[in-house]
C-alpha cells in the first residue's frame, strides 16, 4: 500500500473519475467476499477514504491499488464476521439482492453467475478468509493468479492451491440452471401454487430428492433453527407455512401479498406487507430442473437494501393477495 498523507488532500476530478470508474467492481467483490450488503458498502467508502488519504501520485495502477486495499478492508472485516457469526441467533443467510442491483456484478458466464448465488454464498461460509478471497477474485473477476499473489502478498503458486482447495469446498453436485425474469416468474408461479395447494405432493413434484430448506430470522422473526434436508421435510414444512392462520398475519403486521421475483440470480418469492417488504425466499433450481434448495430471509437487518430496490422497481400486480 502507498504511503498515507498526513493531511487529507481533496480529491481532483481525474481522482475522483478513477475511483467512481472502480465503484460498482469493487462494490461486487466486497458483497461477495462479505455476503452483506451493508458491509460491503462500508468496505467500499472506507476504501473511498483510503484513497483520498494515499499518495496518490506514487500510486502506478490505481485500480489495483484500489481493489487491494478493499480486499485487505474486507479480510479483517471476516476475522470478525466469523467470531460474530458463531453467536448469531440460528441459520445465517447472506443479505439477498433483488434484479438490476449493482452488487450483484458480472454475470456473463456461469462462474459469475454461480459466485452470487444464495447457495454458494453460504458454501463460501466453509471458506477461511484468504480462500474466500483467492476464489471471488479468480472465478467471479478472472484475476489471474499473478495478479492475485500480488494483491494479496502471496505466492502465485500458493494462489493456484488456495484456489483448488477452495474449489473443492464450495463444489455442488448440481449445475444450477441460467433464469431470466420470464423464466423465474414461472417457478415461482409453479411453486407457490403448490405451496398453498394444502397438499405436499404438488411440492415433491417440483423438489429434488435431497432439496434442503434453510430460514434465516436472525432472533426477530421465528425461523427453523437448523437447515433441514430432503423433499418429504421440505415439502411438509412448507405446506404448513403457507397455510394461512391469523398468528401468522399478526406477526407479520398484516395480511401479504406474494411477488415473483429473481434474487441472487435465482427465482425468488418476494412478500410484502402493505409497502413493507418482509421476506424474500429464494429458490435455488438445478439445470434441468428441481428446487435445490429453499433458502429463505425473513431477518429484517438483512432487507434493508431489497426493501429499498423494491420500492423504486415497478413489480406489478401479486401472485397471490390478501393471503
Amino acid at each position: 500500500m502507498s504511503v498515507q498523507n498526513t493531511d487529507r488532500q481533496p480529491l481532483r476530478p481525474d481522482e475522483l473519475d478513477v475511483f467512481e470508474a472502480s465503484r460498482g467492481r469493487l462494490g461486487a467483490i466486497a458483497y461477495r467476499l462479505l455476503g452483506s450488503a451493508t458491509e460491503a458498502e462500508d468496505a467500499v467508502q472506507e476504501t473511498f477514504l483510503r484513497w483520498q488519504a494515499a499518495d496518490r501520485g506514487q500510486v502506478r495502477v490505481p485500480a489495483a491499488w484500489l481493489t487491494r486495499a478493499l480486499t485487505n478492508l474486507c479480510l479483517t472485516q471476516l476475522q470478525s464476521a466469523r467470531a460474530r457469526r458463531e453467536v448469531y441467533v440460528g441459520e445465517w443467510l447472506p443479505e439477498p439482492l433483488l434484479a438490476g442491483d449493482p452488487l450483484l456484478g458480472p454475470a456473463d458466464t456461469a462462474e459469475q453467475r454461480d459466485s452470487v448465488s444464495t447457495a454458494v454464498l453460504v458454501l463460501m461460509e466453509r471458506l477461511t478468509p484468504s480462500e474466500r478471497a483467492v476464489y471471488v477474485l479468480r472465478e467471479a473477476f478472472s484475476y489471474s493468479h499473478a495478479e492475485i499473489a500480488e494483491l494479496l502478498d502471496i505466492t502465485e503458486a500458493s494462489s493456484q492451491q488456495i484456489f483448488h482447495r477452495a474449489k473443492e469446498h464450495v463444489a455442488t453436485q448440481k449445475v444450477r440452471a441460467e433464469v431470466d425474469q420470464a423464466a423465474a416468474r414461472e417457478v415461482v408461479e409453479q411453486f407457490l401454487a403448490a405451496a398453498t395447494s394444502g397438499r405436499t405432493e404438488p411440492l415433491l413434484r417440483l423438489l429434488t430428492a435431497d432439496a434442503m430448506g434453510v430460514g434465516d430470522g436472525g432472533g426477530h422473526v421465528p425461523a427453523r433453527a437448523k437447515p433441514f434436508f430432503g423433499a418429504a421435510a421440505v415439502a411438509q414444512f412448507l405446506r404448513g407455512l403457507f397455510r394461512p392462520a391469523d398468528n401468522k398475519r399478526a406477526l407479520l403486521g398484516g395480511s401479504p401479498d406474494f411477488y415473483a421475483w429473481t434474487a441472487n440470480g435465482s427465482p425468488a418469492l418476494v412478500a410484502t406487507v402493505g409497502d413493507r417488504l418482509v421476506g424474500v425466499m429464494v429458490l435455488d433450481v438445478a439445470d434441468g430442473g428441481g428446487i435445490t434448495a429453499v433458502l429463505s430471509q425473513v431477518n429484517p437487518d438483512k432487507l434493508g437494501r431489497a426493501a429499498r430496490r423494491w420500492a423504486e422497481s415497478d413489480h406489478g400486480e401479486p401472485l397471490l393477495s390478501g393471503w
